[in-house]
């Protein structure tokens, strides 16, 4: 039996953090919610995720700027940005001219695409012990 996937949660909408950490948690994830991007790049500092799921649009440090600061700390994290405004287009370009190129699903995302996304992960880290 694989240990659980440890995932971090963040979104500035808490009850949107909280619904899908919960939801994860329910479906055997380790999960844990966050609510801004300074947040998550502390949390991710002190559990060490596997994956990271988090809204782009957030104050202060916006999700894409979180992810590149947590891939740079823990390089082998999935990042799974979600995004439901099409005006994060330049954020996310200006991240793929920076060598970054991240996850982008589509908010709001229905739990059982999320769980298929996540399983999806966990098969490839059972493949490749990452």
């Amino acid at each position: 039996m694989s240990m659980k996937l440890k995932v971090l949660v963040a979104d500035d909408e808490r009850v949107i953090a909280d619904t899908l950490a919960k939801i994860l948690h329910n479906n055997g994830f380790e999960a844990t919610a966050v609510y801004t991007g300074e947040q998550v790049v502390e949390a991710a500092r002190a559990l060490h995720p596997d994956v990271l799921i988090s809204d782009v649009l957030m104050p202060g440090l916006n999700g894409i700027d979180a992810a590149i600061e947590i891939r740079k700390i823990l390089p082998v994290c999935k990042i799974l940005l979600l995004s439901g405004q099409t005006s994060t287009a330049d954020l996310i370009d200006a991240a793929r001219h920076q060598g970054y190129d991240f996850e982008i699903l589509a908010k709001p995302i229905p739990p059982v695409e999320l769980l298929a996304r996540l399983d999806e992960l966990t098969s490839e880290r059972d493949k490749t012990g990452t």
